[in-house]
């Protein structure tokens, strides 16, 4: 049993034990069969697995690292943690499925089960992003929740994600040093199953469809409908179903570049936070030095090669079409790596108009051993 946990189960026995219908004290009307050690015992032990049930439920899954979400009013480093506990309702797997608030986890609503969830865009999967992770793996298994449809149903512009959905499992692979050697795992819900929820009523979901231990996110974060909820609204309503809520100060634009005399500030909540908004800016300009550093690592543009690709003598051209995330600026870059299906091939530079990609290998030899053909992706890391 994980340290710190046995005092929480041996309190919560004791207090049921306290609680316990008294045994009645009249004789019976019917003269008592004659007893039966056996069926006594599975009777007792029977009642006994059906009272510890819901303890076990709610403690053997959480990690080891879970110890600190057993002490209220921790802090680690620069955030703050408000942790409070009560009892949580257990939901029957019918109920838990009829309205299921996570898209990629099967059959199973419960592939979330005692872990800490970050909450956010994640977007880009910039730094600021790593660090929720990172303060979720110190109180627990660290997951992402993230929201997907949000444009469509809001209105917003169509554009490229800034990380291809194919690329995203390598990008959070690629934090598990930081996490405690442990690769945050992303789950999504669709925005549109969400949007009309109250504050309230979304903590509540996440209490008792996916019976997580606790959240993470961000000073600004806002959830809710019309983002009516804040950071600290956040707190008060996971004391109050029992969750531990670690509020994490932003990463803050050291760089804090400037175009031209503009800043990279484009809209009122930017603080000088690292932010999606400040990567996209960032790849628009060319910029891969300034996007390196928002990012924590090289930007991976992906391609899906398809018949309207040319495949020639070390160069590929391929329409801005193939793409699958956005491309740094239009321009020339050298110094890139080449891969073809997560396989790295070699270095290459690159080439980007309006209309196409257009890479060339440094190495011919490529093309003696090896083809690329349709339905191949490409990957290309600038920097």
């Amino acid at each position: 049993m994980e340290r710190g946990g046995g005092a929480l189960v041996s309190s919560n026995l004791r207090a049921a034990a306290h609680h316990a219908s008294p045994l009645l004290s009249h004789r019976p009307l019917l003269p008592p069969r004659p007893a039966d050690p056996v069926r006594r015992r599975r009777r007792s032990l029977s009642a006994e697995l059906r009272r510890l049930l819901p303890l076990f439920r709610s403690h053997c899954c959480l990690k080891e690292k879970n110890d600190l979400t057993m002490q209220k009013g921790f802090r680690i480093s620069n955030f703050k943690v408000f942790t409070s506990y009560g009892s949580q309702a257990s939901l029957s797997s019918e109920e838990v499925n009829k309205e299921k608030l996570l898209i990629d986890c099967g059959d199973d609503q419960e592939c979330v089960l005692g872990g800490i969830v970050a909450l956010g865009k994640f977007d880009a999967l910039h730094i600021g992003h790593r660090q929720l992770a990172i303060h979720a793996s110190k109180a627990g298994t660290p997951f992402l929740l993230s929201f997907i449809g949000m444009a469509e149903v809001l209105g917003w512009e169509s554009r490229p994600p800034i990380v291809a959905k194919c690329d995203r499992k390598r990008v959070l692979s690629s934090w598990a040093p930081y996490c405690g050697n442990v690769a945050p795992l992303e789950y999504q819900v669709e925005f549109s199953k969400v949007r009309y929820l109250t504050p309230r009523q979304f903590v509540e979901r996440l209490s008792k469809e996916l019976r997580i231990s606790g959240v993470v996110a961000g000073e600004n974060y806002r959830f809710g409908y019309k983002a009516s909820g804040d950071a600290s609204e956040l707190v008060r309503l996971c004391k109050e179903y029992g969750l531990s809520a670690f509020i994490v100060s932003p990463v803050m634009d050291k760089a804090n570049r400037s175009y031209n005399g503009a800043t990279t500030s484009i809209n009122s909540s930017d603080k000088g936070q690292v932010s999606s908004t400040r990567v996209r800016h960032a790849l628009a300009m060319g910029d891969i030095d300034y996007v390196t550093e928002l990012l924590g690592r090289k930007h991976r543009l992906m391609l899906s090669l398809n018949e309207g690709c040319l495949s020639m003598e070390k160069r590929i051209l391929a329409p801005r079409s193939c793409m699958l995330n956005q491309p740094p600026g239009d321009g020339m870059y050298e110094n890139c790596d080449f891969l073809v299906n997560n396989e790295l091939v070699g270095s290459c530079r690159v080439a980007i108009n309006a209309e196409n990609i257009d890479i060339e290998l440094n190495d011919p030899s490529f093309w003696q051993e090896n083809a690329t053909k349709d339905g191949d992706i490409i990957g290309i890391e600038f920097g």
